[in-house]
C-alpha cells in the first residue's frame, strides 16, 4: 500500500515555521550591500572577515561588495575593511574621533619615520611604555625588527601593539595594563588601567596625541585617553611625544601636559620648520629625520648661452 503523509493542520505550521535559509549568500547582491552598508553606518567600521562570517560569502565577493559602496560613496575603504563616510550635513560639526583603521591606513610613510627613529631610542634592558595609538604602533612594528634588543619590558595599554609585540616573547616582556576597552582604539583606560601604572616605572615612555601646540601643550581628542596618558608620563623617567606633522599646531579637548612635560618631540620628515620653531623655542627638544635629497638634474645634452 502507498501510505500518504498526514498534512499538517495550520496551528502545526504556525507552532513550527519553516527553517530560515542558512544560506546568506543567496541574498541578491544590492540587498547584501545594502545590509553591509546600514551596518558600516551603525558601527563605523567592518572587517571583510566579518563579512564573510556574516553573509556567507568569499573574501572576494565581501571586497567586492565594499569595492562598490566605495564607488557609490557611501563608504571608504581602508586596510583590512571599510568605514562610514564623513556626511555633508556633518561638515560644521567637530571632527570626529577617528577608528584605529582609519588612522592605520592614514600617513604610513610618516609613521614608519617615526618609529625607526623611536626605537633606535631604547636600549638592552630598559623598560618602555608604549601608548595606545598607530604611531605607537610603528614602534612596537620597528622594535621587534631589531634582533639586537634583549630583557626589554615593554607596558602598553593598547591591545594592537600587545599582539604586533608578542612575536619577540621572549626577548621582550610584555606587560598589558589593563582597564576598561574602547573598542575604537582598542585600548584600555580607567577604571583599572592606573593599577598597573601607579606601580612601575619605567625608563621611557611613547606618548601619541592628536595635538602638540608651543602654549597649549599636548592634547588629546578622547578624554578618558588622555588620563591615561598622564599616568604615563607620571610613571616615566623620560617621557617622549610622538606626531607627525598633521598633528603640529593643533589644540584638543583633553589637555596630556605641558611641553615642559616632556623631554623630545619626534616628528617625521615633512614637518615644516616654521611649525617647529615655536616648540623648539618652548624648550622641547625635537627628533626628525633628515628630509630626502633632492634628486641631481639629468644632463639632457642641451646647453644654454
Amino acid at each position: 500500500m502507498t501510505s500518504v503523509e498526514p498534512t499538517a493542520s495550520p496551528s502545526t505550521a504556525r507552532a513550527h515555521p519553516p527553517a530560515a535559509p542558512s544560506d546568506r549568500d543567496a541574498l541578491p547582491g544590492p540587498v547584501r550591500r545594502e545590509q553591509i552598508h546600514r551596518l558600516i553606518d551603525e558601527r563605523g567600521f567592518v572587517r571583510v572577515s566579518e563579512l564573510r562570517e556574516a553573509f556567507g560569502v568569499s573574501a572576494v565577493t565581501a571586497r567586492s561588495d565594499l569595492d562598490a559602496l566605495e564607488a557609490d560613496g557611501t563608504v571608504q575603504r581602508v586596510h583590512g575593511g571599510a568605514v562610514v563616510v564623513q556626511r555633508r550635513d556633518h561638515a560644521e560639526r567637530p571632527p570626529r574621533e577617528s577608528s584605529f583603521e582609519q588612522a592605520l591606513a592614514a600617513s604610513v610613510v610618516p609613521k614608519q619615520q617615526i618609529g625607526a627613529l623611536a626605537a633606535g631610542l631604547v636600549s638592552n634592558g630598559q623598560s618602555v611604555i608604549l601608548d595606545v595609538g598607530t604611531t605607537t604602533l610603528a614602534i612596537a612594528r620597528a622594535l621587534v625588527t631589531r634582533l639586537d634588543l634583549t630583557d626589554v619590558v615593554i607596558i602598553t595599554n593598547g591591545l594592537s601593539i600587545a599582539l604586533e609585540l608578542e612575536p619577540a616573547i621572549p626577548r621582550f616582556t610584555v606587560i598589558v595594563t589593563g582597564g576598561s576597552l574602547r573598542p575604537r582604539q582598542h585600548s584600555l583606560v580607567e577604571p583599572l588601567a592606573a593599577t598597573v601604572l601607579s606601580q612601575v616605572h619605567a625608563d621611557l615612555a611613547f606618548i601619541g596625541c592628536n595635538g602638540v601646540h608651543a602654549e597649549a601643550g599636548v592634547t588629546n581628542i578622547n578624554l578618558p585617553e588622555a588620563g591615561v596618558k598622564k599616568l604615563m608620563l607620571a610613571a616615566a623617567t623620560r617621557s617622549i611625544v610622538v606626531a607627525d606633522a598633521s598633528k603640529l599646531g593643533q589644540v584638543h579637548l583633553g589637555q596630556v601636559g605641558s611641553l615642559r612635560s616632556f623631554h623630545t618631540l619626534i616628528t617625521d620628515a615633512a614637518a615644516a620648520a616654521a611649525a617647529l620653531a615655536p616648540l623648539r623655542e618652548a624648550g622641547l627638544a625635537v627628533l626628525q629625520p633628515e628630509p630626502p635629497a633632492p634628486q641631481p638634474e639629468t644632463n639632457t645634452g642641451v646647453t644654454t648661452s
